[in-house]
């Protein structure tokens, strides 16, 4: 699964060629009861409406209502996500270009802060941009691609100041019943139109030693497409 979800983002500007065959918006999931409800996607989507591109997802069950439990400390701590993978290019979101898989996540992290400018949002669902590698030490295949040491990368001016390639932006964003929704003003991702995308639920885990990779995909619990092969296409919504 992980190496057609690499895949799929590589080719998605070839996929945004024929986008007359691509799915249109929202990826639909048949509802599973392996899923927790509150993880089990049953349709994600990405519109443009006036002046905002608006990220959505639906779930079987309460959106948000599961959270990682509180360990005390940041080492080996969890994160839960709703996330959208894309096929904008890292160079959209403020990074240096061609640096990996962008995807916007709704998360909640009892352990730490990773606010912009230091501030705090341990205790509420926040959404990232972040940037994504393969790694074979995670779990699940993907990290959260690491900064190494000494090294100067291109930063959007809301980087949280840890060594990730990760960006914590003030979106509105809700979780409201079975839906997470993220509205992002058009003009910070002008790329975002006829982008390809899809959904996914799943948990992260800090680095226990907090070496590199200090965050890792480490159980991804749901796929919208199934197969992580982006068919979803940004377009305005009806």
């Amino acid at each position: 699964m992980l190496r057609q979800f690499i895949t799929g983002a590589a080719i998605a500007g070839t996929l945004s060629l024929w986008l007359g065959s691509a799915m249109a918006h929202p990826v639909t999931a048949e509802p599973s009861k392996g899923v927790k409800a509150s993880f089990d996607i049953i349709e994600t989507q990405i519109v443009t409406k006036g002046d905002k591109a608006i990220f959505s997802t639906r779930v079987r069950g309460e959106a948000g209502a599961e959270k990682p439990a509180a360990t005390g400390k940041f080492e080996g701590s969890g994160v839960y996500a709703y996330v959208w993978p894309t096929s904008l290019n890292s160079g959209d979101i403020g990074f240096d270009r061609d640096q990996g898989i962008v995807a916007l996540a709704v998360t909640f992290h009892p352990d730490f802060d990773d606010a912009a400018n230091k501030g705090k949002n341990r205790d509420v669902w926040h959404p990232h941009w972040v940037v994504l590698n393969e790694d074979k030490a995670c779990a699940g295949g993907l990290k959260v691609t690491d900064i190494p040491d000494g090294a100067k990368p291109k930063l959007p001016a809301t980087w949280p100041g840890v060594p990730l390639l990760i960006d914590s932006p003030d979106y509105p964003t809700t979780l409201k019943g079975d839906r997470v929704d993220v509205a992002i003003p058009l003009s910070l991702i002008g790329g975002i139109t006829g982008a390809s995308y899809d959904g996914v639920t799943a948990g992260l885990k800090v680095n226990g030693n907090l070496h590199a990779p200090l965050l890792c995909v480490d159980n991804v619990f749901k796929v919208a497409s199934g197969n992580l092969s982006l068919p979803g296409k940004v377009m305005p919504a009806k």
